[in-house]
């Protein structure tokens, strides 16, 4: 019986070729996204097991966070940007999940982002999302969610403006841009827990400064922050 299957496996995978997202060759398992090479080739930071890393300088003196985390380096022209494009832009929702998998499984083995009570996605504004089709921090928190074994939470915080973007912008004009654009929803889904607050990319951490510091209004709350990446200023 197990022969048979795999046969029919390997039928279907000749006439329905899986590809890497990344390099777009053959890949033999439906499972994977990436292939070894490609895999091999993401640019980690390690930042899970060190205190005091980029991401978390981000913050210092603006918003008192636990610790902060970006899983990979961003750089123009490289596979991490066209990962990150297919995510946002191209409607590829299973590579936002295989990352944020990825993602899961190394905080998980870090005793820095030991035990969260929840992940919440930065929010998109309602208008956008429906734009987008889904919000992208929401398919990592799921992908995260899968290796960590912690609920995510969408309702807690909402963003209550659709701000510019942020990418020609300045920290201070990305910092005005974004004051004052989410507003607590459901406070006591959130009170005395610890939350991962979890985006895309961070460039001057702007917006998710903004947020962190709704979330942290409530009592009992501490934040800690995830990003696939960390972009230069």
């Amino acid at each position: 019986m197990t022969g048979l299957i795999k046969h029919l496996k390997n039928t279907l995978h000749l006439f329905y070729p899986h590809h890497c997202t990344g390099c777009g060759s053959d890949l033999l398992s439906q499972q994977e996204m990436l292939c070894l090479a490609c895999l091999g080739a993401l640019p980690h930071t390690g930042f899970e097991n060190i205190a005091g890393n980029a991401t978390e300088k981000l913050f210092e003196g603006r918003v008192p966070l636990r610790a902060a985390h970006s899983q990979f380096y961003f750089a123009k022209h490289k596979l991490i940007q066209h990962l990150l494009h297919q995510l946002k832009y191209k409607g590829n929702k299973e590579i936002g999940i295989y990352l944020g998998n990825i993602m899961g499984q190394a905080l998980l083995k870090s005793s820095r982002f030991a035990n969260p009570d929840a992940l919440i996605p930065l929010p998109l504004h309602a208008d956008k999302e429906f734009k987008r089709g889904y919000n992208q921090s929401l398919l990592i928190c799921k992908g995260m969610a899968k290796a960590m074994q912690v609920p995510v939470i969408t309702t807690a915080v909402k963003r209550k403006r659709i701000t510019e973007t942020q990418t020609k912008k300045h920290r201070m004009e990305r910092w005005q841009n974004v004051e004052d654009s989410f507003v607590l929803q459901d406070a006591p889904a959130i009170t005395h827990k610890h939350i991962l607050l979890v985006d895309d990319v961070v460039t001057t951490g702007a917006t998710l400064e903004a947020c962190s510091s709704v979330l942290l209004k409530q009592p009992g709350v501490s934040v800690s922050i995830a990003t696939l990446a960390i972009a230069n200023k």
